[in-house]
């Protein structure tokens, strides 16, 4: 039997929240940074936990006004403690809802800059740690957030996007580029499946690139977003790929 986790960001206004989680085993939830509030945080979290959804944080550079997607020349030790104010406050609300946090995935600018930046992913990776250990680091399959992390001692799961093509290095395709983004859902749902059975996806360029997927991120602030999720857990069925969070 093959397995995938498939997560979702949540917590950022998009009001679908609750239909996503129907579909999605894992549940990265903004920390106020970029979007959302300690309320909303809350608030998500309960619905997860009564849908047995993995919780993770989702912490951003701090930039509200640009939804966390304007890079930002920090230096790594500030990196570090943005960070670990986020997770902490995830975690706290999981604890007080009598659960427990899964795993970290950063947003937006955060997250693409430390996939080509050692130093800033192991800013990262170090602050996710001195929180708690056991937190799975979700990161751009290949990338500098996987590395890192296993470096010190973290766990990781590989990251894959079924709506988003793919360079001939591994990388996804910048979204300045008109063809970055997959808008049929069969193309989407096809490119999932062959990163799953075969640790390979088609690049834009139309060469076979090894790839490690783990867990799959479907987008939630599409006008599709729903359908698409309901289609890609349809596919993965008759697929007989086993939708199920990350394993710790």
């Amino acid at each position: 039997m093959r397995f995938i986790d498939l997560n979702c960001d949540m917590g950022e206004g998009c009001g679908n929240d609750s239909e996503l989680l129907e579909y999605v085993t894992s549940a990265n939830i903004a920390c106020g940074f970029h979007a959302g509030d300690k309320d909303t945080m809350r608030r998500t979290a309960e619905i997860a936990m009564e849908k047995d959804v993995a919780i993770g944080a989702h912490p951003s550079f701090p930039d509200r006004e640009n939804f966390g997607r304007t890079k930002m020349n920090l230096a790594t030790e500030e990196v570090f403690d943005i960070v670990t104010n986020q997770v902490n406050a995830m975690q706290k609300i999981c604890v007080d809802l009598g659960g427990s946090m899964h795993h970290v995935k950063p947003h937006g600018a955060l997250y693409n800059m430390a996939a080509d930046d050692a130093e800033l992913a192991n800013a990262i990776s170090r602050a996710v740690k001195a929180v708690d250990p056991e937190l799975i680091m979700y990161g751009l399959s290949g990338s500098y957030l996987i590395t890192q992390a296993q470096k010190l001692g973290l766990k990781t799961a590989s990251e894959v996007f079924a709506d988003r093509t793919y360079t001939a290095d591994g990388r996804l395709t910048p979204r300045s580029q008109t063809n970055a983004l997959i808008a049929d859902t069969d193309d989407a749902t096809k490119q999932v499946v062959q990163m799953i059975s075969t640790g390979t996806v088609i690049a834009a360029t139309s060469e076979t690139v090894p790839i490690m997927a783990e867990t799959v991120c479907i987008h939630g602030d599409g006008p599709h977003a729903v359908e698409f999720a309901k289609a890609l857990r349809t596919r993965l069925d008759q697929d007989g790929i086993e939708v199920r969070p990350f394993s710790k």
